[in-house]
C-alpha cells in the first residue's frame, strides 16, 4: 500500500515528491496519512475534469500513476461512497455530493441566492451563475442554465477567470453599475454582472447573466441589480431554508 500512497501523492504534489522524508537507505518516502489523501483527491479531481466517467486508464495517465495504484485506491473510494463504479467505469459519488453542498463560502449564501438566480432566469432567460473568489478564480457556487445551453453550458463548480464580467465584478469595489461583456470573452454571448454585497457592505460574490448577442445589456443588468439586491435582503434576513421535519430524513 505504501507504493499506492507515494505515487498518486506525487500526482497531487508534484514529481519531485515534495513533502516526503528521507529514510536511512536514501529513499524518500511519503507519510502515509498524507499520502492516502492526496493519491484519493489527485483521483477524484481527475474524475471531476473529466466531467463524466472515466476507465482506470484514462486516471492513471490522467494522474500519471500505475493503473495498479489507481484501481486500489479506487476500490477505497467506492467503499465509502465518494466513487460510483458502473462495469469498468467511474464518476464522483454522492457522498461526496452531500459533503460537497454543506459547503457555504458565506453564511446563508447559497439558500439566500436560490429563488433570485431561479426568477433572475425566468424574467431574462438568461443563464446565471453566482461566483465567489476562490484560489484566483470566480468559482461558480450557484447556477441556472438558460437560453445559451448547450453552447455555453452552466453548473456549481465551474470556474471563470478574473478577467471575465464575473470576475471583474468580483475583485473591486463599484459604487455602481454593471460589468459589461459585449462578447469579449466569447463571439455569441454577452454578460452583465454585477457584485452581491452582504448587508454590512462587504462583496461576498457576483452575479452575472449570460445571453446571446444581441440582447438589451441595459435592461439585462437591471435585472441583475434586482436579483442582486433579493439576495442581500435574503442574507440580512438569515437566508436559510426552513429545516425538514425529522420524520422526512433518512439517517
Amino acid at each position: 500500500m505504501d507504493t499506492d500512497m507515494d505515487t498518486c501523492a506525487g500526482a497531487g504534489a508534484g514529481a519531485d515528491g515534495v513533502g516526503a522524508t528521507a529514510t536511512r537507505d536514501g529513499h524518500r518516502r511519503t507519510p502515509r496519512g498524507r499520502g492516502v489523501l492526496e493519491g484519493a483527491f489527485a483521483l477524484l479531481d481527475a474524475l471531476r475534469r473529466n466531467g463524466d466517467e472515466a476507465g482506470v486508464t484514462e486516471l492513471a495517465l490522467a494522474c500519471g500513476v500505475p493503473k495498479a495504484s489507481v484501481h486500489r485506491l479506487l476500490d477505497q473510494l467506492v467503499g465509502v461512497g465518494a466513487v460510483e463504479r458502473t462495469g469498468n467505469r467511474y464518476r464522483v459519488g454522492p457522498q461526496l455530493y452531500r459533503l460537497g453542498q454543506a459547503w457555504e463560502p458565506h453564511p446563508g449564501l447559497r439558500p439566500a441566492a436560490r429563488l433570485p438566480l431561479q426568477r433572475l432566469r425566468a424574467a431574462t432567460g438568461a443563464s446565471v451563475v453566482l461566483v465567489v473568489l476562490r484560489e484566483e478564480t470566480a468559482l461558480t457556487v450557484g447556477s441556472v442554465p438558460g437560453d445559451l445551453e448547450p453552447l455555453l453550458p452552466v453548473r456549481d463548480g465551474l470556474a471563470f477567470r478574473l478577467d471575465t464580467a464575473a470576475g471583474k465584478a468580483l475583485r473591486g469595489p463599484r459604487a455602481s453599475g454593471a460589468v459589461l461583456d459585449r462578447e469579449d470573452v466569447m463571439e455569441g454571448v454577452c454578460c452583465a454582472s454585477l457584485p452581491v454585497r452582504a448587508p454590512d457592505g462587504r462583496t461576498v460574490a457576483a452575479l452575472a447573466a449570460m445571453v446571446p448577442a444581441g440582447r438589451r445589456l441595459d435592461a439585462l443588468a437591471h435585472a441583475v441589480a434586482g436579483a442582486g439586491a433579493a439576495i442581500t435582503r435574503a442574507l440580512a434576513g438569515g437566508g436559510r431554508r426552513r429545516p425538514l421535519p425529522p420524520t422526512a430524513l433518512v439517517p
